[in-house]
Order: structure tokens, then C-alpha cells, then sequence
């Protein structure tokens, strides 16, 4: 299974664009009440329900196992429940990465904890910012309690930690110093703010999962739209005004935040198929990780790179944005293979399409 590459035109284009100044953020602040979800689709969302047809939770491309044989032996059922627990681990994904690091991080900003955030419209635009993530919050924990609710889920695995939180709290960890565990939240809003909008948009696009699903991520990616400008023009600001050691602590950490915000979870995807009791279920793991490309669920960081640029920073940063150049091998066939489970892996076929 390919890490995910935004493959609609304009996916980009809708994500943050770094190439902004202080009158496209003057804009951006005006049209707030007119662009922002919380002031203008409260009612759409409150009114959303989640469908009890068979329509799918989770796109069934997204998950980085679908193709394994194990996995398309088990029965519906099991890989019902996989598919609807990849889309609560999706939500619980993104609610920590709002309270734990974006919300914290605006707070930061306000309050004038870095440099360089003095302008009136940079201050407002972040505030407006902290509005809409707080608002973004609830609109994935009531998708998620709507699914509970409809797949009558009594009991999950516990997908509250996700690898983006768990890899800046073990960096921060090792840090002494507060300005050093600051920079570092600084770099995981950046780079999360930057590139959120590409995956949130191929949920919205996906016709193969529930309407309230993709209206979820509708919302939410417009939003993310203004916000990565926002993100994009106050780093900007902030970056001239930091001194050498936080911005070498910036641009070496700067890869830690891509991959980590970009990684498959893999803790929790086998958390998922050992809670739902599922067959061979470290070997599905195993197996899917040892195939190229599958560590990383998202690899179009374009609009980070174009940040980079824009800091004069791209000579010093360690990553490679031009991401995997070779497709993934599919997985070797299983050596003996039932008719029975001949015949679930042509009905899953069918079913995913």
C-alpha cells in the first residue's frame, strides 16, 4: 500500500500557502466570520448523523494492510470493525495533535512567548486560529461518539497517544531547558499546520465513506486553508527574531516533525487488529512494514518545503522532499490458500470497490 499522495488537482493549492504578507493577512483576518466553520456550519454538522448502511467508516485505501492476504481471509465482520476503528484512531489522532500541541502553541504565541508576533493582525489571526482548533476538537469527538453510538461500540482499544505526540513528548523529555521544549512544540504546529489540509482533503473527496465522515473533513481542511498562511506569515515573523541556538534547534528538529506527523501508526494499527482478534495479526504488521513506502502515510510536504525556502533555511535542513521514488512490491502470495478463503478474498475485492 503507497503512502498517501494527494492525487486530485488543487489539493495543493487548497493547503497552506507560504507565499503570503501582512495584507493577505489582514484578508484572511477580515473574512473570519464569513469563512470560518464554527460561525457558519454549526447547524449543517449538529444535524450530520452517522448511517447505519453498509457504507465504510475509513477509506479502505488508507489502510496500509488492506491488501494482505491475512487480512482479506478474516472475516467481513472483523475487517468491518478494523475499518471503523481506523476511523475513531483517525479522529483520536487529530483531536491530541489540537489539544496537546497546536492549542498549546497558539496560547504560546499570544503570549508573546516567541519573538516577532507584535503586529495587532498576527496576534488576531492566531486567536481566530486557537478558535477554530478548539472547534475542530469537538467536531472529531462528536464524529467519534456518533460512531460509537451507531456501531454500537462498547469498548476500543486506547487510541488517545498517536506516534505524533508520542515522538515530540520523547524529545521534549530529553530536553532541560523550556525555550528548547517551546521550539519544539513551535516546529510540530508549524509543520502540522502546513500539511494537514492534504490528507483531510482526501477524506473529503472519498465517496466510499459515510457523508458526516467527509463533511467532518470538509470543515475541518477549510479551515486548515487559511490557517497554514497563517502559520506560514508568523513564522516568518518569529524566525528573524530567534537567536542561533533556537533556530538550530528549529531547523535540526524540523525532520522529526515531518516524519512523525507524516508516519503510519503502527503501534496502533496492531493495537487495532489484536483488539478485533484478527488472525495473524503481528504478521500483517510485520509484513506490511518490511515493504518500501509504508512507513509514512502522508509524504507531500511541499508546503513545508516551500516554508523552508522561504527562511532561507533549505541548504541546512536534513530531509528530502522529493519522497520515496519506488513503488511498494504487493506481498508475496500465501503458499496454500483455502477455497474458503479464495472466496473472502474475491467478496472483499468486491466489497472495497
Amino acid at each position: 500500500m503507497n503512502a498517501v499522495e494527494p492525487q486530485e488537482p488543487g489539493i495543493e493549492k487548497s493547503a497552506a500557502e507560504p507565499h503570503v504578507g501582512p495584507s493577505t493577512l489582514k484578508r484572511i483576518v477580515a473574512a473570519w466570520p464569513r469563512r470560518a466553520t464554527v460561525r457558519t456550519d454549526v447547524a449543517a454538522f449538529m444535524e450530520a448523523e452517522v448511517s447505519a448502511s453498509g457504507v465504510t467508516d475509513y477509506p479502505v485505501r488508507l489502510i496500509p494492510f488492506a491488501e494482505h492476504p491475512r487480512f482479506l481471509e478474516a472475516s467481513e465482520g472483523s475487517r468491518r470493525l478494523v475499518n471503523t476503528l481506523a476511523w475513531q484512531a483517525y479522529n483520536a489522532r487529530v483531536i491530541a495533535a489540537e489539544e496537546y500541541v497546536a492549542n498549546p502553541t497558539f496560547e504560546m504565541l499570544t503570549h508573546g512567548v516567541f519573538p516577532g508576533v507584535d503586529r495587532y493582525e498576527a496576534k488576531e489571526a492566531v486567536q481566530q486560529s486557537h478558535i477554530d482548533e478548539v472547534w475542530h476538537t469537538y467536531m472529531h469527538m462528536t464524529a467519534m461518539q456518533r460512531t460509537k453510538e451507531a456501531r454500537n461500540l462498547t469498548v476500543q482499544p486506547d487510541y488517545s497517544h498517536p506516534v505524533t505526540n508520542r515522538r515530540l513528548f520523547e524529545l521534549t523529555a530529553k530536553r532541560s531547558e523550556k525555550w528548547e521544549r517551546d521550539i519544539l512544540f513551535l516546529v510540530w504546529t508549524v509543520v502540522g499546520e502546513l500539511h494537514i489540509n492534504n490528507f483531510l482533503e482526501l477524506l473529503a473527496r472519498d465517496q466510499t465513506i459515510q457523508p458526516m465522515h467527509a463533511l467532518v473533513a470538509r470543515l475541518h481542511a477549510r479551515d486548515e486553508a487559511a490557517h497554514g498562511p497563517i502559520v506560514a506569515e508568523v513564522m516568518k515573523d518569529i524566525f528573524v527574531h530567534l537567536n542561533r541556538e533556537q533556530r538550530e534547534l528549529f531547523i535540526r528538529t524540523l525532520p522529526d516533525a515531518i516524519t512523525a506527523l507524516g508516519a503510519q501508526d503502527y503501534e496502533i494499527w496492531s493495537d487495532i487488529l489484536n483488539f478485533v482478534g484478527m488472525d495473524g495479526a503481528t504478521e500483517i504488521i510485520a509484513d506490511t512494514r518490511r515493504l518500501p513506502g509504508t512507513e509514512m502515510m502522508l509524504t507531500d510536504f511541499s508546503t513545508v518545503e516551500r516554508l523552508v525556502r522561504d527562511l532561507g533555511i533549505e541548504d541546512a535542513v536534513d530531509y528530502d522532499f522529493t519522497g520515496p521514488d519506488q513503488d511498494p512490491k504487493p506481498y508475496p502470495e500465501p503458499k496454500r490458500v483455502s477455497a474458503g478463503a479464495k472466496d473472502a478474498r474475491v467478496h472483499s475485492s468486491a466489497h472495497q470497490e
